[in-house]
């Protein structure tokens, strides 16, 4: 089935919260599987929107922790699908930390997930391929494929040393 091509922003996504004493550990930031599963979710959202499809989740690729996010800041993330291979998309997750009182922001984690697109009956299914627009966007794209073989020989090389 052939898609017609949609742009990065047409997949972009953002997701604001506010950080509260339930979601922090003992040093008053956030816990990092909060961080993980709010990265999670906007980058499922992201994928939908750009394929208009459930998805689910492959891997998750480069989670780096930067800077901590403390108690009574806002966790800003942002979500977009950066590149496609034929039933897979690539996903950039940039989450920033803000103090609400002074508008101070820091980047604060950034990730790559891999999703796949999935038919009616739950059967990976092609989605339409990506075009980026600005020059942040460009570069993300012409590194993609070599990201995406990094993954593949990482996945071939777990499956043969867990068959051992």
């Amino acid at each position: 089935m052939d898609h017609p091509s949609k742009t990065v922003s047409e997949s972009r996504t953002v997701m604001t919260d506010l950080v509260f004493p339930p979601d922090t550990n003992h040093l008053h930031t956030i816990f990092g599987g909060k961080v993980m599963a709010h990265v999670d979710k906007i980058a499922c959202i992201a994928a939908m929107r750009h394929c208009r499809r459930a998805v689910v989740t492959v891997s998750s690729d480069s989670f780096d922790f930067l800077a901590p996010i403390k108690t009574g800041e806002a966790i800003n993330l942002e979500a977009y699908v950066t590149w496609v291979h034929k039933t897979s998309m690539e996903v950039f997750v940039k989450v920033e930390s803000e103090n609400l009182l002074t508008a101070e922001r820091r980047l604060t984690a950034r990730a790559y997930l891999t999703f796949i697109a999935l038919d009616d009956e739950g059967k990976p299914t092609t989605v339409p391929q990506v075009i980026p627009e600005t020059d942040e966007e460009k570069s993300q794209y012409e590194h993609a494929e070599e990201r995406y073989h990094i993954r593949k020989k990482r996945r071939a090389e777990k499956v043969h040393n867990d068959a051992k």
